[in-house]
């Protein structure tokens, strides 16, 4: 897909590089990665994981250049916080994790042109 600047549609690109970066923190932070881009009819959980014994689905969010549309964790709306528990919810059956505590985090990343972080903020218990 082109955009109106014939330049090349690349988000899938930067919500992997964003993703790849949350999880590299993620990692760094003690957290262990369960499953990444987790799919099923409701929808995709980007990214897994686990904390001592708290299960936490992590919603990664990025933008590039400005914050003139708000930030990347502001583009999560009621919406998709309902889908993504939703989704969770048939991850949580699936694998049996029915006895563990969850928690709903948002990483937000904000990208360079080349796909650098510029930052990244981690929102425990965002919704």
């Amino acid at each position: 897909m082109t955009s109106s600047f014939g330049k090349k549609d690349n988000r899938k690109q930067k919500g992997a590089a964003a993703e790849e970066l949350a999880a590299a923190a993620l990692i760094e932070k003690g957290f262990r990665i369960l499953d990444r881009n987790w799919r099923c009819r409701f929808g995709e959980l980007d990214i897994v994981a686990e904390s001592g014994d708290i299960i936490v689905v992590i919603e990664v969010r990025s933008r590039s250049g400005t914050t003139n549309f708000g930030t990347p964790s502001e583009s999560v709306n009621a919406r998709k916080m309902i889908q993504v528990r939703n989704t969770a919810q048939q991850y949580i059956h699936q694998k049996h994790y029915y006895e563990r505590p969850i928690r709903f985090d948002v990483i937000s990343v904000m990208l360079d042109v080349d796909l650098t972080a510029i930052s990244m903020e981690h929102i425990e218990n965002a919704f």
